[in-house]
């Protein structure tokens, strides 16, 4: 089983990748595993990992095994997946308009219904820390509370899934989102979906895509 994990940990990181989301060798990607986390390694070209480069870390931050030094963020992950028991994978981006949302310290807004996906009514942001720092760790699962995706002031985002391929189209989807809040208000003062309307759109949604038709 961790095998599968350490290819499909590395996978998801060169996807993030190529989708644009992470410049140069920043953002980084974690899953459970039956010990703790496994995390992507620090400062190594996504390109190139393999299996072997994924660093399995017990939830008290100790390492199981890999000779890579584990992503500076890896307090963040350890934190988040500890408060979350519902969540299996989380993906750290340092995308352009989540980024540049970030540095203005601004949460996304409900401009387009899609942010429900997040499991929230906005995206909100965290206060700033120190990247690699406990104090980030913490800002950020106070600001997740309950939801799939924050934005870390001065930083990036986080997003989160049940699965890693859950975790990286909801970090697309965000970024997606950051960047339409980005372009409206270069015109002028978007308009912001209503909780009740909110609340249809979740209801529509959960009635979205194929289902099995049932057997005659």
């Amino acid at each position: 089983m961790t095998l599968r994990l350490r290819e499909d940990l590395v996978a998801t990181a060169r996807r993030m990748s190529e989708l644009g989301l992470t410049p140069g060798m920043s953002g980084n990607v974690s899953v459970r595993s039956p010990v703790g986390m496994l995390v992507t390694p620090s400062g190594m070209p996504y390109a190139g990992l393999v299996g072997d480069d994924a660093v399995e870390l017990r939830m008290d931050g100790s390492a199981r095994s890999g000779q890579r030094a584990p992503s500076t963020e890896w307090r963040l992950h350890r934190d988040i997946l500890a408060a979350r028991k519902d969540v299996a994978a989380i993906v750290h981006t340092h995308s352009l308009f989540c980024t540049t949302l970030s540095t203005l310290r601004r949460p996304i807004p409900a401009v387009h219904y899609m942010v429900v996906l997040a499991g929230t009514d906005e995206i909100p942001c965290a206060e700033y820390a120190t990247f690699g720092s406990a104090e980030l760790a913490i800002a950020a699962v106070r600001a997740l509370g309950g939801g799939n995706a924050c934005l870390l002031a001065n930083h990036g985002m986080v997003a989160l899934g049940e699965s890693l391929d859950a975790a990286l189209r909801l970090a697309a989807e965000v970024e997606t989102l950051a960047a339409q809040y980005w372009h409206a208000v270069q015109v002028g003062q978007p308009h912001v979906l209503d909780r009740d309307e909110l609340l249809r759109v979740r209801a529509r949604l959960a009635e979205y895509g194929q289902r099995k038709k049932p057997r005659s």
